[in-house]
């Protein structure tokens, strides 16, 4: 029986979604609530594998490949670390989720959408979160956070992230009960009253 809470955090690199998550993490700690901190890739064990090969492996990469990979990841961490902490009534605060793969490899790489889907479905066993906030960061601001040490998919170049950032808008658009769109460029204070106003409201 799933008795917790599943939050997703979604946006470009450098979108702030790290500091958003600590200051969630801490406000829901201070209401007396069980969390849990994860992310994709590279959630504790067998994903911290999936996320050197996916960041740092300096070969040739196909978009399939990729995806595959992302999605492996995706399994190992619904079934043995995001169900098992759902079911003992945690709240999920999880760094990317499906709506990466279809961002990214969608809308990025230029996949099939649809096969993203199907394939997220089958990764996921149909488990979705409860909330997904995207924080919309245009990408000029995303490059400058980033810095110049740039990891192979952080590297991918301005044209694939205006691709990746308007996906994250259809994406936003298409699921608007689940999905809520937050603007970074707005102050870390204010942003994070508008998630708490977000997660309060479940």
């Amino acid at each position: 029986m799933r008795k917790g809470l599943f939050i997703t955090f979604e946006g470009a690199d450098g979108c702030g979604k790290t500091t958003q998550i600590k200051l969630l993490n801490s406000y829901l700690l201070n209401k007396g609530f069980e969390t849990l901190i994860t992310r994709e890739p590279g959630a504790i064990g067998l994903g911290e594998k999936f996320r050197e090969i996916l960041l740092n492996y300096e070969g040739d990469v196909s978009p399939t490949c990729e995806s595959f990979l992302f999605l492996a990841d995706r399994a190992q961490h619904v079934d043995c670390i995001i169900k098992p902490a759902l079911k003992d009534g945690k709240i999920i605060l999880c760094d990317r989720h499906t709506d990466s793969t279809v961002a990214y490899q969608g809308y990025g790489r230029g996949l099939d959408l649809g096969r993203i889907n199907y394939l997220n479905e089958i990764a996921t066993a149909g488990l979705r979160p409860d909330l997904t906030i995207i924080l919309d960061v245009d990408i000029e601001t995303s490059m400058k956070r980033v810095g110049s040490e740039r990891d192979r998919m952080e590297s991918a170049g301005t044209d694939f992230f205006n691709r990746v950032r308007n996906g994250y808008l259809q994406i936003a658009k298409q699921d608007p009960d689940r999905v809520k769109l937050i603007s970074s460029a707005d102050t870390i204070e204010n942003i994070h009253k508008k998630v708490v106003e977000l997660v309060e409201s479940l």
